[in-house]
């Protein structure tokens, strides 16, 4: 009697202490977003900052994007066959309700990109509705039926409940069966993530941190007032562990669901680290997935080469293959990024993607700058892998890896090729074009110069450059203000703040989960949208919503050496599009033969392949005069370069779904034939370059 009623008190207590404390933390978070959004409420200029920016926003709406007018029915035969095969694991279920796929709606049924939340809704309503009326009235059958087994055998309600759960889900015991329905559904999983994204932030973890102490503080009173009110079964059980501790130390039984044993397929050189880092993210409730995740959840075939620069630096060269294809397409990210940013917008909505479905051999670039330190020296210093600038990308970086896409295509292509057939270039048996953003479109231009200078081949047919870098005194004054402070404080910043990243596990965490909690705030995310957009001179780009994406989490995440801000720095001061300045007459003629720096821009007349330049009218961060600085260059130098200007920002050319943008770089793809050839630049022009 006085053990119940202790347990009744500390249940009541207990109880009452999570209400009260849930809701003083809730409290406060309405105060502090309730103060966000009236501080957000007087700041001038938030409507055209927080434009078109969705799920975080103080409005939210859903709305999926249209399908591509050059996809062909809106989906590849690709998706069609994932399609497919998520139908027939899903007809393997049998409908108890009666109803079919046809509820379904019609611009729903082929896999779409993740943001699109009315297909998410579509689906996931309706499923769920049939699931939760079937089982009701399953589990109301089998009660019913199951009353005089009870009765007589008495069976624990748990048995046929688990049964039921296990039966629900698999309706077959063919194992192979099973496998491919859950490969579907893992296809499709990833397709929807985005709108069902239940990573937990900061303020979620300590809900959970603050629930856990409590339970474990009661969990201690109540088992402390049992020993305490029935002390004869608290020496009973304590003699009872000690004498089953002691039988069985150093035995391990064999069929005991609690040992856990490390399994892993022959290609795994060692399981157990993959197993440790997707163990870890799952606790931590974090997006810990990489470009080979979003890849292969979505169906789509994956490669990963590693390439080593002519400086030790170990480059990852991702690749979605199509190896008979004489059509392949080089993606390079920019600034703070990696290739993630060309498939994170799902099947619909990425380049990468979109490029595959037209059948072009898909290569995805990573610029050296990983907090990682990817290098073949294992033991190299902070100092010393950061100790790099554009230069490196342009001459280092971009050589190893189209070099290695060079040597890869040419090697699959001449294996399978006919013996009685004959290419129209045997030297390059394919045609390689390039989509870079940002700072990869500046390193791409430095890459084709100086291999002109060089007389290398380039092995490129084509580029279409997303805001490129290069031209910068047209710029915020935020942008000013870092490049005086690098030129003046170089000697100072460069030792004590060699790259800048985050370089702890629990800081990269924090900020991942913390871009998480600005979702779940509107008021607050925008509040810090609004503040980081002016800073940035007013680019409504969605800041907050991509240090949320899964490349910026615990295990990785991009950087930026200081010698690429310093780089950046002299561009926008010299007012020319130029490669690094070393400091002095001296290393300047060690490296390129003269005084100064080349000038990049001065020799445009170089490219000899077609070159598109893409600007964003709303593009704070490279301001489209200086895309149209790049164009007016090169006509002027004779290249065959074409303008395109769309109303995005900075960000919007990568990490936005945007139909119009993905048609325009289609089309441009599409001009490139595996047989034509490039077009030559008139011998005069070119051997007068050299001659300067």
């Amino acid at each position: 009697m006085m053990q119940r009623l202790v347990d009744n008190f500390l249940a009541v207590t207990k109880e009452s202490v999570k209400t009260v404390t849930y809701e003083s933390l809730s409290n406060i978070l309405r105060l502090i977003n309730g103060l966000s959004a009236l501080l957000l409420a007087i700041l001038p200029g938030k409507a055209n900052i927080l434009e078109g920016i969705h799920g975080w926003e103080l409005k939210p709406t859903f709305r999926g994007p249209k399908l591509p007018r050059w996809m062909e029915d809106g989906v590849s035969s690709f998706n069609h066959f994932i399609h497919e095969l998520d139908y027939d694991s899903a007809s393997s279920v049998d409908y108890s309700s009666g109803d079919d796929i046809d509820e379904y709606d019609d611009d729903c049924i082929y896999p779409a990109t993740p943001l699109s939340a009315r297909c998410h809704i579509s689906r996931a309503s309706s499923f769920t509705k049939r699931e939760r009326s079937r089982a009701h009235w399953i589990i109301s059958i089998l009660k019913f039926l199951l009353i005089p087994l009870r009765l007589i055998l008495w069976i624990p309600v748990y048995v046929y409940k688990a049964i039921f759960h296990r039966g629900a889900r698999i309706h077959t015991t063919n194992p192979r069966r099973v496998q491919t329905s859950h490969a579907a559904k893992k296809a499709l999983d990833h397709v929807v993530q985005r709108a069902t994204d239940r990573r937990r932030g900061v303020i979620e973890d300590l809900h959970l941190g603050i629930e856990i102490f409590i339970e474990t503080i009661f969990d201690g009173i109540h088992h402390a007032a049992r020993c305490l009110l029935s002390p004869l079964d608290s020496l009973r059980m304590l003699l009872r562990w000690s004498s089953s501790s002691s039988s069985g130390s150093g035995k391990i039984p064999r069929n005991d669901p609690g040992v856990s044993v490390v399994t892993s397929t022959l290609a795994d050189p060692d399981p157990t680290v993959t197993e440790k880092k997707s163990t870890l993210s799952t606790r931590l409730n974090i997006d810990a997935r990489t470009c080979r995740d979003v890849i292969t959840e979505l169906g789509y075939p994956y490669e990963a080469i590693n390439v080593v620069t002519s400086d030790g630096y170990v480059l990852l060269l991702e690749r979605i293959p199509r190896r008979d294809s004489k059509k392949a397409v080089y993606l390079q990210h920019g600034v703070f990024d990696s290739s993630m940013c060309w498939v994170s917008n799902g099947v619909v909505g990425s380049p990468a993607f979109a490029a595959f479905d037209q059948g072009y051999d898909v290569f995805l670039g990573n610029f050296r700058g990983l907090v990682s330190r990817e290098h073949v020296d294992k033991k190299i210093s902070s100092r010393k892998y950061w100790r790099y600038s554009i230069n490196e990308h342009g001459t280092k970086d971009l050589p190893a890896l189209i070099g290695k896409i060079h040597q890869v295509k040419t090697s699959e292509l001449k294996s399978s090729a006919k013996p009685d057939t004959e290419e129209p270039n045997p030297e390059q048996p394919y045609k390689l074009c390039a989509i870079c953003h940002s700072l990869g479109g500046a390193a791409i231009l430095m890459y084709i110069i100086t291999r002109r200078v060089e007389k290398i081949p380039h092995r490129l047919s084509r580029l279409i450059l997303l805001s490129p870098a290069g031209f910068h005194h047209d710029s915020p004054f935020f942008f000013t203000v870092i490049e005086y402070s690098c030129l003046w404080l170089a000697p100072i910043l460069a030792p004590l703040f060699p790259g800048l990243y985050i370089p702890t596990r629990f800081f990269r965490m924090l900020v991942n989960k913390l871009a998480r909690d600005l979702h779940n705030y509107p008021a607050v995310g925008g509040l810090v949208q609004t503040l980081v957009s002016y800073v940035i001179g007013g680019d409504c780009s969605n800041w907050v919503g991509v240090m949320g994406l899964p490349h910026y989490n615990m295990n990785d995440m991009p950087g930026v050496a200081f010698g690429v801000a310093l780089h950046l720095a002299q561009m926008k001061h010299a007012r020319k599009f130029v490669m690094f300045d070393y400091g002095s007459r001296a290393a300047n003629m060690l490296v390129y033969g003269a005084p100064k720096p080349l000038d990049l821009g001065e020799h445009y007349n170089l490219i000899d392949i077609p070159v598109d330049l893409v600007a964003g009218m709303k593009d704070k961060v490279i301001l489209p005069s200086m895309i149209r600085k790049h164009y007016k260059t090169m006509k002027e130098a004779g290249v065959d370069a074409s303008y395109k200007q769309f109303e995005y920002a900075h960000l919007d050319f990568t990490f936005s779904h945007r139909e119009e943008l993905l048609e325009y770089v289609m089309s441009r793809l599409l001009q490139v034939a595996p047989g034509s050839k490039p077009k030559a630049m008139k011998l005069k022009r070119i051997e007068t370059s050299l001659a300067k």
